[in-house]
């Protein structure tokens, strides 16, 4: 099965092609340019490089946040016509779960903790067990307020460029905690859960694809306030 996936959740413009959990090819962009300007001629240069004709894509996998609002629009926004065009599924995927993959060679009872800079001294929160399962539900706080959570857990593995920002603080205040530091996301990690979501029959269409923003943008939030 032919899986094409995307990230457009972070800074980075993620695009991957895989044949059930082997990747086939990957680009990955930084450069600067919005995702609207990368998405679409990224997707075309992975196809065009590994002779893949679109029709013969035969799922989709996308990275539905949390993270940066306008490019987790983007991203959805992109892949539902495709999906609807190809007649296809999609498989959901959180960066905070394709980030925990980033994480290898867990240990029985190690915690793997995603954590994605929010600004404002706030991040977004996913904590995994050691086979990437989901402990409880996403979090979205003050630091401080994620921190005093983590407390009851022991053994973690911290990950993401909210791990990497705030790692002095969770060195000091937690203990038996190690960080990872391959911070990076990547559309590789959306399409390898995706194909597993696959298994488990635990797919979507385009009409049900929807982003997790887990809080408002300042933009609504200044709303509210005013």
């Amino acid at each position: 099965m032919k899986i094409l996936a995307i990230d457009t959740s972070s800074a980075i413009c993620s695009v991957a092609i895989l044949e059930n959990d082997k990747i086939i090819d990957e680009i990955s962009l930084n450069d600067g340019k919005t995702h609207s300007e990368n998405l679409m001629p990224i997707l075309d240069e992975i196809l065009k490089r590994n002779n893949i004709d679109i029709k013969n894509i035969e799922m989709l996998a996308c990275c539905v946040g949390p993270g940066s609002f306008t490019g987790i629009r983007i991203g959805v926004s992109s892949i539902k016509p495709i999906a609807e065009v190809l007649n296809i599924k999609i498989a959901s995927v959180t960066s905070l779960e394709a980030l925990a993959r980033n994480v290898e060679n867990v240990e029985d009872e190690e915690i793997i903790i995603s954590l994605i800079d929010a600004k404002n001294n706030q991040v977004y929160c996913g904590i995994f067990d050691e086979d990437y399962n989901k402990k409880e539900d996403y979090l979205a706080d003050d630091i401080n307020t994620i921190i005093e959570h983590l407390k009851k857990y022991n053994n973690l593995i911290c990950i993401g460029n909210g791990a990497n920002l705030h790692k002095e603080l969770l060195k000091s205040t937690l203990k038996k905690i190690k960080f990872v530091t391959n911070n990076d996301q990547s559309a590789v990690n959306v399409g390898k859960i995706g194909y597993k979501k696959y298994l488990e029959n635990e797919l979507c269409s385009a009409d049900t694809l929807n982003p997790i923003y887990l809080r408002k943008s300042q933009a609504e939030r200044l709303k509210i306030n005013n």
